[in-house]
């Protein structure tokens, strides 16, 4: 992963929605800690929500001042950035190159070393998630307390592979996003999103006939080892459900699906999956068959990115 993709606290569970630290309650003091103990360590979780909110504002100069005048910010592929002047420089090339970026963080420990030294280790996320296979992005940063205030004098990132059947769909990363269709009066929305560690697409779709009725359903693809081949398992509010087999072909995909209605009809079909480039593709379902008699071939449908 670019090395700009995992930041000063480290990159979540791809896709996996945390709790606002903000959100997160604070453990209780243990027994016997000062009133100076808690407060520090309050001071220092503040700090992170400091470094939230700077970051989700796109403000290089307020990340920076969170770091000591000699502060440390080594990235996980072991690149070193010393200084508020060069962590501040990074950070506007990060803002500039990923333009509405969130970061959460979870903070999975917290300890005093002394009375001016604490050390954080703990997890982030970015939203949306960086393109690519899923990693856990783990961090440690090392505290100082300097003229009564607490600010960060070195933080590390380290990269974790996350288990995840991504790159056996990879092929299928230009889908993510969502795509919209108006052909004879009708309206076709359609939103695909990795779920479940990037190891299947979640597809919903709307359809908006010219009289405001519509239709939605919901389909899922991934890897079937078995097989070894991609599979889709659609499934449509009524009940009803196909299944299909996925196979390349130039520029795209064939699916044979196989379903039933929510009446007990089955059905099966051809569908083709068209790329014509990044931001549109072509649908169209043929060899269309309902209980044994024989539908025609729908009309191509162009999809666009929205």
């Amino acid at each position: 992963m670019n090395r700009r993709l995992i930041f000063t606290f480290g990159i979540f569970l791809s896709g996996m929605c945390i709790p606002l630290l903000a959100q997160t309650p604070t453990a209780p003091p243990a027994s016997g800690a000062s009133p100076t103990t808690t407060s520090d360590l309050e001071s220092i979780r503040q700090s992170a929500v400091a470094f939230e909110v700077a970051y989700n504002s796109g403000n290089a100069a307020a990340v920076a001042a969170l770091w000591t005048e000699d502060g440390q910010y080594v990235d996980d592929s072991g690149q070193t950035f010393e200084g508020r002047k060069a962590i501040q420089g990074e950070y506007e090339k990060v803002f500039a190159d990923s333009k509405n970026q969130k970061i959460r963080i979870v903070i999975d420990s917290l300890t005093l070393d002394s009375e001016s030294t604490a050390t954080e280790q703990g997890r982030a996320m970015l939203d949306p998630a960086p393109a690519g296979a899923p990693v856990f992005g783990a961090y440690t940063a090392v505290h100082a307390k300097v003229s009564g205030k607490w600010l960060m004098s070195k933080v590390v990132d380290a990269r974790v592979e996350l288990p995840s059947s991504y790159n056996f769909i990879a092929d299928l990363d230009w889908l993510i996003g969502t795509w919209v269709a108006e052909e004879y009066g009708s309206k076709t929305v359609s939103v695909c999103s990795w779920v479940a560690n990037k190891s299947f697409v979640q597809r919903t779709y709307t359809v908006t006939a010219p009289d405001q009725t519509t239709t939605s359903g919901i389909q899922m693809i991934g890897f079937n080892p078995q097989g070894r081949h991609l599979q889709s398992w659609n499934f449509s509010p009524d009940g009803g459900h196909a299944v299909g087999t996925w196979w390349p072909r130039e520029n795209g995909w064939m699916a044979q699906m196989q379903g039933m209605s929510a009446d007990g009809r089955t059905s099966s079909s051809t569908v083709l999956l068209t790329r014509l480039d990044d931001n549109a593709y072509v649908w169209q379902s043929n060899n269309r068959i309902v209980d044994g008699q024989s539908l025609p071939d729908t009309d191509e449908i162009i999809l666009k990115r929205q």
